[in-house]
């Protein structure tokens, strides 16, 4: 049984899923819209008022969360987190409240989970589909066919900004309209060339905004009572007759949502005329059956990461048995030093092998080049924060090691930096069957052992292991080699 928890600009969802004969058959949700994009200022600070309601959502949250006996939680949060320039200082009070780590993700990473829903509920492999998914503070467009996605961009418009922007005190006129629509499609008009040429037999639209515009066109008979651009333009029009939010009285929304949907229904119309659109689905999947979908992948050991690392290694030629031979290596070094986190073998394994992804770029510094590549590159599967992580061990495989001292001072990743640093050289020497033979330990300094004789039969390594020495006594850390 896995849960998903959405962090969304709008309001905060949890699902409770267990995979049962091809489905994942959701047992409990819950849901809280809080609204956290309305808490960001001008300079994109979240205030604290609204930091103090996500947290008593959050401990709500996890009190539903410790009534199952659950396999796997995964916490996602998306664009106002993104955005948000205290998103450092709040993020730990936000995992405390709900017990669990959050992943701030990068918007195509949000794209593609909410396609991975879309597709686990509609099936049909072989249908050519256009996603759209506008939430509070973003809106994600995807084309795919089946499970292959094809475009994934996230755009900057969401409800919140779009309704503050343009229907300011909840009013609503013609000319407010209008030009909230034709700003809509500013936003997409780069990119229109490119979906409308991938095609697609369907499109289906995934949000809540989504779902609440198709509830008021249906239950109201608006246009068709489908949702065409007919009748997404029958809703506008009814919308500008009442003239404010608070005078929309049609069954299928609440009312505190008429506003979330005014912005939502500017920024649909825009995309749909943009993108050549006329008619679309209304589906109840997305972000959080992806995220349950992507867990239980990760439990049946399909990582979508792993398939991420394959891709950017032959998107930048990387020498895939030269890689292999130092993730091997480094795996020999890693389990000598005696880890505690199961977590961080993942990451050094992945950076080794993108170690020397950079010297696509120029063998001068590729290190360098190599922990940009990792921290910026859009990598399915990860996070911000673990991308991080591996760009700085990445970083620390050679050179001084004052530029990696923040995860130095995590004892498993400085032993990660260690191993890769150590593989590297061993790989270059050749020494691969010797391996097992070189005793290593690290508790607050480095010790080395070999073998009588192991250096005399490895004479580069022994000028290796003086850099070294001097490399890890800059930053404090005592380093001997005995025989």
């Amino acid at each position: 049984m896995y849960a998903a928890v959405d962090l969304g600009s709008n309001s905060f969802r949890l699902h409770i899923g267990e995979p049962i004969a091809g489905q994942i058959h959701i047992v409990r949700t819950a849901r809280d819209p809080i609204r956290l994009a309305a808490g960001l200022g001008p300079d994109n600070v979240l205030s604290e008022a609204a930091v103090e309601t996500a947290l008593r959502t959050l401990r709500d949250f996890s009190a539903i969360l410790r009534q199952f006996r659950l396999d796997a939680v995964r916490v996602v949060a998306t664009n106002t987190m993104r955005v948000a320039t205290n998103a450092d200082a709040v993020l730990p009070r936000l995992e405390e409240a709900i017990g669990y780590p959050i992943e701030i993700i990068s918007g195509e990473e949000e794209g593609r989970l909410i396609y991975m829903g879309v597709a686990r509920a509609l099936g049909r492999r072989a249908e050519r589909r256009l996603v759209i998914d506008i939430g509070g503070g973003s809106t994600e467009v995807i084309a795919a066919h089946g499970d292959d996605i094809h475009m994934v961009e996230s755009f900057s418009i969401g409800t919140h900004p779009q309704s503050a922007t343009y229907f300011h005190g909840g009013h609503i006129s013609p000319d407010a309209f209008e030009t909230a629509v034709n700003a809509a499609r500013a936003r997409f008009e780069d990119m229109a060339d490119q979906y409308r040429k991938h095609g697609w037999d369907a499109v289906y639209g995934s949000s809540g905004t989504m779902r609440a515009i198709n509830e008021v066109i249906s239950r109201n008979r608006l246009g068709d009572g489908t949702m065409s651009l007919t009748s997404l333009l029958a809703l506008r029009d009814k919308l500008i007759e009442c003239g404010h939010v608070d005078a929309f009285d049609l069954p299928g929304v609440k009312r505190e949502r008429v506003i979330v949907m005014t912005g939502g229904l500017s920024i649909l119309i825009g995309v749909m005329q943009e993108l050549g659109v006329s008619a679309m689905t209304a589906i109840n999947a997305g972000l959080r059956l992806g995220v349950l979908s992507d867990l239980e992948l990760r439990a049946n050991r399909h990582d979508r990461r792993d398939l991420a690392i394959q891709d950017c290694m032959r998107r930048f030629g990387v020498d895939t048995q030269r890689a292999a031979r130092t993730a091997a290596i480094a795996r020999k070094l890693f389990d000598k030093l005696s880890p505690q986190d199961d977590a961080v073998v993942h990451h050094l394994l992945r950076s080794a092998m993108l170690h020397e992804i950079g010297q696509s770029i120029s063998h001068t510094g590729a290190h360098k080049h190599a922990a940009y590549i990792v921290e910026h590159a859009d990598m399915p599967g990860f996070t911000a924060r673990e991308q991080r992580l591996m760009s700085l061990i990445v970083l620390g495989q050679k050179g001084n090691l004052r530029k990696v001292r923040e995860v130095l001072g995590v004892p498993d990743l400085a032993k990660a930096v260690l191993a890769l640093r150590l593989a590297a050289v061993f790989m270059h020497a050749r020494v691969d069957a010797d391996v097992d033979a070189v005793r290593l330990r690290m508790k607050g300094r480095i010790d080395i052992e070999t073998p009588r004789g192991w250096l005399r039969q490895h004479p580069t390594v022994a000028a290796w292991f003086e850099k070294e020495a001097a490399a890890w006594d800059d930053v404090g850390v005592p380093f001997s080699v005995t025989t």
